[in-house]
């Protein structure tokens, strides 16, 4: 039982010994820095209930709280009972928890509860860029936030690896590549792939031009392009399983991967499962045929299936082209099923997109709903803002995207001239300074993004985000490598607790020690990085002013430099969590 815990339970005891009522719960809060106090109850939402002046009703419940020993004194503010609590109670489980590597972190059992986050989820046309960043570490940290919330989770990623977009590589590689692979040009695969992507683009836009100037409208043009109407047939020939198509399809699908999996790797983020939209575009049909007969969809004249959804606030929807092929919600309708039918203990399944698709999201979970899936209530849509550079918005076709390798190698290099610029590496072997760079430069990268709520778009400056002061991934790293190198010239040893006074300091972050596991709580809830970036970051801010303002090694009584390296590990241990819920690593010396 934690701090706030205790002291709920303290003031739940009280009421009922002074009202002889319990009620069902009550609002506790940390003590606002300009009163007395630790916690402070929220008398308002009791004065119904226990009928009387909110004052009235703190001082008596205050009255009774000091009377049983429960805190050792308290003040009034108008509706706010502020409770300073006994040194006794901040120093419960005290050893036990600065010791506790994973403090905090509550480990699922076979009787957990089962979820899926889906992350990532790109086209095998074109490496990852910016946007793939935040997503891909949107996602797997909520992932780690949710796991570590007591929950057993599934990181999954359905792959775009079908489509027009796909033939358009393939068919610019077949008229432009003479033969050139990964391995003969020294490009990554994806890249590769990226690569005749924008050649496509180039010749496309070329060919259009060529005909606008011989009289054809634009819209004509754009659909006539003989290189389009090659990537058009080429993606007919895919579907009909021709061969040499799929054989093509399938090696530079494979660059693509090993690409990724390089991206992935330093991104430091991993999947359980990899579905591909080639094995379920297909889904979603008996579904239809489903609605029909429930009389969900209607079709119209031309043989295609919708569904009206103007009585919601939203307007009609096609789910079946009247030449009975699927479109985008038609899969994704047939690929939720598909996944509650394979998961049978699946509770709950999360989708990070971002937050252009928030009206496709609203349809597809309200046309689950209106088929009688009783799980549809389970989907949730973590809707996150676009990431832009300084130097503004990325875009794709024409080769301009900020690719996600590049802007690591950017931030490594940052950290790189940074940390050199500082001092901060002397006397260290280069292969340790190297490793320390890409420590520090990709927790930068993603403290930075992480720190700000997923629904917010991002300005992201690669040289504020490397910063070693202020609300930055280098900063709360620096303070973890601080701690150990206290630790590393001397371990706290056992000691008295009765014999501890605890200053306001000590007392403030082991209440915000207390704290962390209901944050993690909380951000599981609310899908949000954000707190648990906030929350390592407060801590070390307390951590570091008490550290100014009280000796730890320095100071006479034993007794106390124990508890103060105690306490220091704890703080420690939880800045590693923390940290680690981020898919950050922490350097052990800086």
């Amino acid at each position: 039982m934690n701090l706030k815990q205790q002291i709920t339970q303290y003031v739940l005891d009280a009421i009922q010994n002074v009202f002889e009522i319990t009620p069902e719960s009550v609002e506790i809060q940390f003590t606002r820095k300009e009163f007395e106090g630790d916690y402070t109850l929220v008398v308002f939402p009791l004065i119904r209930a226990l009928k009387g002046k909110p004052e009235d009703i703190g001082a008596k419940i205050g009255d009774n709280l000091v009377a049983e020993g429960k805190i050792s004194a308290y003040n009034v503010v108008k509706g706010f009972l502020n409770m300073s609590m006994n040194s006794t109670d901040f120093m419960v489980d005290f050893t036990q928890n600065a010791e506790n590597k994973n403090y905090g972190i509550i480990t699922p059992t076979a009787e957990s509860r089962s979820v899926m986050v889906e992350y990532s989820s790109p086209n095998t046309n074109k490496p990852l860029h910016l946007g793939h960043v935040r997503n891909n570490l949107l996602g797997y940290s909520v992932s780690q936030i949710v796991e570590a919330a007591g929950n057993n989770v599934i990181k999954t990623q359905i792959i775009n690896d079908r489509g027009i977009h796909i033939c358009k590589s393939m068919i610019a590689w077949q008229r432009f590549g003479n033969g050139e692979t990964p391995a003969s040009s020294g490009l990554k695969g994806d890249k590769l792939v990226g690569k005749y992507y924008v050649e496509f683009d180039k010749h496309y836009r070329t060919e259009i031009k060529e005909l606008v100037d011989g009289g054809m409208p634009e819209d004509e043009a754009k659909k006539q392009a003989p290189i389009f109407l090659a990537a058009q047939e080429m993606l007919r020939q895919w579907e009909a399983q021709v061969p040499e198509v799929i054989q093509l399809w399938e090696t530079m699908n494979g660059w693509v991967y090993a690409g990724f999996a390089e991206t992935y790797k330093r991104l430091g983020v991993a999947f359980d499962e990899y579905l591909y939209e080639s094995n379920t575009y297909i889904l979603g049909k008996d579904i239809v045929e489903e609605g029909l007969v429930k009389g969900v969809f209607y079709k119209r004249e031309d043989g295609s299936v919708w569904i009206d959804l103007t009585a919601e606030g939203l307007d009609e929807k096609l789910v079946l082209r009247s030449d009975g092929t699927s479109v985008y919600i038609t899969q994704d309708l047939g690929t939720a099923v598909e996944r509650f039918k394979n998961n049978p203990t699946l509770e709950e399944l999360t989708y990070v997109v971002g937050n252009e698709q928030d009206y496709h999201f609203k349809v597809l979970f309200l046309i689950l709903k209106k088929l009688g899936y009783e799980w549809a209530e389970a989907l949730h849509h973590l809707s996150y803002g676009m990431v832009d550079l300084p130097n503004g918005k990325m875009k794709s076709r024409e080769g301009t995207v900020v690719d996600a390798d590049d802007l690591m190698e950017e931030i490594y290099q940052t950290a790189k001239e940074i940390s050199e610029e500082l001092g901060k590496l002397d006397g260290y072997e280069e292969d340790e300074k190297a490793a320390l760079y890409e420590k520090i430069g990709m927790g930068a990268l993603k403290y930075y993004i992480l720190k700000v709520d997923p629904k917010k778009r991002i300005l992201f400056d690669p040289q504020e985000s490397v910063d070693f002061n202020g609300n930055t991934g280098p900063f709360v790293q620096y303070t973890y490598a601080r701690i150990q190198s206290l630790l590393r010239k001397e371990s706290p040893k056992a000691f008295d607790m009765d014999a501890i006074e605890l200053n306001d300091a000590e007392k403030e972050i082991i209440r915000a020690l207390n704290d962390f596991q209901d944050t993690i709580k909380k951000a599981s809830v609310e899908l949000s990085p954000a707190l648990i970036a906030n929350y390592v970051y407060e801590l070390v801010k307390l951590f570091n002013s008490f550290y100014q303002n009280n000796s730890v090694l320095k100071v006479e009584d034993e007794n106390v430099k124990s508890f103060r390296l105690y306490l220091s590990q704890w703080v420690a241990n939880t800045i590693e969590s923390s940290l680690r819920l981020l898919g950050i690593e922490v350097p052990e010396r800086m």
